[in-house]
């Protein structure tokens, strides 16, 4: 069944047995002095069951309807009904609309309008009269604060389903930039593994006549690199969380070594543990920088500086090539900045203006610890 067809045949239901039961206490309410209940009487209970109809859409009208209805009733001094009968259902709609207020001032109104009738009209005693209204009051108050409980557990409910949601989607984030940061070292280790065997394969190419032995040196650099990328690539996700010192950059500079290009080291500072993102990211801009400067710069030397400040960590990568061909190395240098920016801190890379050669210079920010 349709949700909205169902919530009406609901409210239809409750309309029904509401004016079933106000019609009943009607029926057999004993008054002395009242006028005898007649057709009109018991239309007005129709009407505030019928109202009931409309309670979740307009339930501030259906509560001033349904109370305009028994001051009807009551004026026309048919005999005098509890009020909690007829109101009932409509306080409840009110307060589980969030008009708790408007609830209890309704429900409030009508137990000092039956202490008062009960003490003036009826000529009961003070406390007998004020006993029966307690009851009364003690039924309305009831329903009121069971429809402001409801009220109240559906909004954390709510509340929680969309914290919920707000989770899952942070959680999705997650798990995407997990994807992406993977993917960039995935990406990082097969480009210099594959930039190192280019290398290499092209120099066993050009003196494997000549100089057989260094060919099949060269070779065996091709297969070892082949071999260690696999290894790379299992140990990539493991730096990704592992916190540590800078992984170690020899294997990078190796390759470098025996296509030719001289790598001069060095540490300033003292070498301390750092968050991973800003270790692993200073061992991709020095693997990059290196791969760049071998494949494009035509360099001889290349001068690698790390140095660890107090709240960052700085990495020079200075080559002797040419440095205006050196500018033109594809994503490489798009690549890096991505990377320090990712871990919140920024890279210079362009032409050295003095002496030629191409320069990359990053600061990657880190956490000061403090000492007691």
């Amino acid at each position: 069944m349709n949700p909205a067809i169902r919530r009406i045949a609901i409210d239809a239901l409750i309309g029904i047995v509401v004016a079933a039961v106000v019609a009943v206490a009607i029926r057999v309410a004993d008054e002395p002095g009242a006028r005898p209940p007649d057709a009109r009487a018991y239309a007005i209970g129709a009407v505030i069951g019928l109202l009931l109809v409309f309670r979740r859409r307009w339930p501030l009208l259906v509560l001033v309807g349904s109370v305009t209805a028994l001051m009807i009733y009551y004026a026309l001094e048919y005999p005098g009904i509890p009020p909690a009968l007829p109101l009932a259902a409509a306080l409840f709609s009110v307060a589980a609309a969030g008009r708790f207020t408007w609830a209890l001032v309704v429900a409030g109104f009508f137990v000092v309008l039956e202490l008062i009738m009960r003490y003036t009209l009826l000529g009961e005693g003070f406390f007998p009269a004020l006993s029966a209204t307690v009851e009364e009051g003690s039924l309305l108050a009831a329903v009121v604060l069971l429809a402001e409980t409801i009220r109240t557990r559906r909004v954390r409910l709510a509340e929680a389903q969309q914290r919920l949601a707000v989770m899952r989607q942070e959680r999705q984030h997650e798990v995407a930039q997990e994807r992406l940061r993977i993917a960039r070292e995935v990406h990082d280790v097969l480009g210099h593994t594959i930039a190192a065997i280019s290398v290499q394969a092209s120099l066993a190419d050009d003196i494997f006549d000549s100089k057989p032995a260094e060919a099949r040196a060269a070779l065996r650099s091709i297969r070892g690199a082949a071999r260690d990328a696999m290894h790379e690539v299992r140990s990539a996700i493991g730096m990704l969380r592992d916190a540590g010192e800078v992984p170690d950059l020899a294997r990078v500079f190796a390759v470098a070594e025996q296509a030719g290009v001289k790598v001069r080291s060095g540490i300033a500072g003292t070498p301390r543990r750092i968050p991973p993102e800003v270790a692993l990211s200073v061992y991709r801009i020095v693997q990059e920088s290196i791969t760049n400067t071998v494949k494009h710069a035509e360099a001889t030397t290349v001068d690698v500086t790390i140095t660890y400040a107090g709240d960052a960590v700085t990495v020079e990568i200075v080559d002797d090539g040419v440095g205006a061909a050196a500018n033109r190395r594809g994503h490489g240098v798009a690549g890096m900045r991505e990377r320090a920016s990712a871990a919140g801190g920024s890279l210079e890379a362009g032409p050295r203006p003095e002496g030629g050669g191409f320069r990359v210079a990053a600061r990657l920010p880190v956490e000061v610890e403090e000492t007691a």
